[in-house]
């Protein structure tokens, strides 16, 4: 059982930065890939990146590579979502999550076992 919670969302002006947080219980914690998703109003949930348990592999949406950088300290069993050049189209709830494998579902959300409870980003233009 892994149990996760987010925090570090807030409001920020476009071209602003944040570094969401995923702060995890569960002894097995370091074994798990952690991924990154999103959800705003109306819309379905998104895929936003991944990274496998030894923190070495990373995977990322298109619409954020190059400005999204996911790192994970499996010592403090936390992974973190730093968000560079943020756009008011990256508004949205952010949810952390685990899964065993690496693999190529990582974009599927319904691969994933273990969810937090989101965190809000609001960027204004």
């Amino acid at each position: 059982q892994v149990q996760l919670v987010e925090s570090g969302g807030g409001l920020v002006q476009a071209g602003g930065s944040l570094r969401l947080s995923c702060a995890a219980s569960g002894r097995t914690f370091s074994t798990y890939t952690l991924g990154w998703f999103r959800q705003a109003p109306g819309k379905e949930r998104e895929f936003v990146g991944a990274i496998h348990w030894s923190g070495v592999n990373t995977y990322y949406a298109d619409s954020v590579k190059g400005r999204f950088t996911i790192s994970r300290d499996n010592a403090k069993n936390t992974v973190y979502l730093q968000m560079n050049s943020l756009k008011p189209e990256d508004t949205a709830v952010y949810y952390c999550a685990a899964r065993r494998m690496w693999s190529d579902t990582l974009t599927l959300s319904r691969e994933y076992d273990y969810w937090g409870q989101g965190t809000q980003v609001t960027v204004s233009s």
